[in-house]
């Protein structure tokens, strides 16, 4: 299953490559020729292809617009910052919430050397140890080492880590794993790249979006679309103990269209036409009810003269944590979805 691939595919923030490589076959499965620029976007034409393209202009051949489907391929992780003399390893985090380190199993560098990720026992501790939240600076990283030259010979200040979590399905409708913000992203966008369009579609797939956007920043300037459609997952805070109203989204609930985020407040036009698209064909939908974060739709909506944006993202649980949890429905629907919308956007739907 592609999704498994990509899920426990390593690719930490900078350090894309394994997923790279996964999205590199898929679009030469399908037959799609792509370009790697400078920072490792990927960067894929499918569609009728549209010649003479300048931004501002009137929408191309026969007013046909030049969309940009984009998804990062990054994920939240650690990476080595200092070998103790112990042997064990210190490091700093991307986008993780401290909290759920302690204890947790990891692959470190690109000979994937598992670890465990370590913290000083509760019986050492004294009460008031016991009292705090744990912070990063009280762990490590536990590879087995005796020594830091026995370390060296594994691992490397630099060297990347990630969470070691296995994909699978649990219940009836729902799939768990590591890194679905965003390969959950990334694999929606695949599976609308084996449907034909007759417009300009540029598949895009980012890197760095968890360190600052930065991917879809210098891929938004090379693509100059005419209007971009983000691929995410997003939070999911249906649980226990939160109340109705900070419920961001719910599983199960259908792809979450986002009003505005931290970053970006998406394009009402793609809105409504996103809206109309569900309604028409019956997927169902919900709307993120909360303002906080972003997704790469902050970089891409303020590319060149501006380009109109909106997102499209599947609820996850536990999202930035060693292991998320999705539902089936709600994936197949994110497909259904954007496959409807770009099926509007060849029947005539400008932004």
């Amino acid at each position: 299953m592609l999704l498994r691939r990509l899920s426990e595919a390593a690719g930490v923030s900078g350090d894309e490559g394994e997923v790279r490589r996964i999205i590199l076959e898929e679009l030469d499965r399908l037959g799609l020729p792509a370009e790697v620029d400078v920072l490792g976007n990927v960067m894929a034409r499918a569609g009728e292809r549209r010649e003479g393209h300048t931004s501002g202009g009137a929408g191309g051949v026969a007013g046909r617009p030049r969309v940009m489907l984009a998804a990062h391929m990054d994920e939240v992780g650690m990476i080595v910052t200092y070998i103790e003399k112990d042997g064990l390893l210190r490091f700093g985090t991307v986008g993780i919430d401290d909290r759920v380190l302690p204890a947790k199993e990891v692959t470190v560098g690109r000979d994937r050397v598992r670890g465990v990720i370590g913290l000083k026992p509760i019986h050492l501790q004294d009460p008031d140890d016991r009292k705090k939240a744990v912070k990063r600076n009280d762990l490590f990283i536990d590879i087995g080492a005796r020594s830091r030259e026995d370390a060296e010979k594994r691992v490397k200040v630099g060297d990347y880590a990630c969470f070691k979590s296995s994909f699978a399905k649990i219940g009836e409708k729902a799939l768990k794993g590591k890194a679905f913000d965003d390969r959950v992203g990334c694999a929606v966008l695949l599976r609308v790249l084996e449907d034909a369009h007759e417009f300009p579609l540029i598949a895009t797939f980012t890197v760095q979006e968890e360190v600052g956007l930065r991917g879809a920043a210098v891929a938004s300037w090379t693509v100059d679309p005419d209007m971009a459609l983000v691929l995410e997952g997003t939070i999911c805070s249906d649980t226990p103990g939160t109340e109705e109203h900070m419920q961001a989204t719910r599983l199960g609930g259908g792809p979450a269209l986002s009003i505005m985020d931290g970053r970006s407040i998406s394009s009402k036009t793609m809105l409504r036409g996103l809206i109309d698209a569900a309604e028409r064909r019956g997927i169902p939908y919900q709307f993120k009810r909360s303002t906080m974060g972003g997704n790469d739709a902050g970089r891409i909506h303020l590319s060149r003269a501006g380009v109109p944006t909106a997102s499209v993202s599947v609820p996850c649980r536990y999202i930035h944590s060693p292991a998320s949890i999705i539902s089936v429905d709600d994936f197949e629907n994110a497909y259904r979805l954007v496959s409807a919308f770009l099926d509007s956007v060849e029947e005539g739907f400008r932004p």
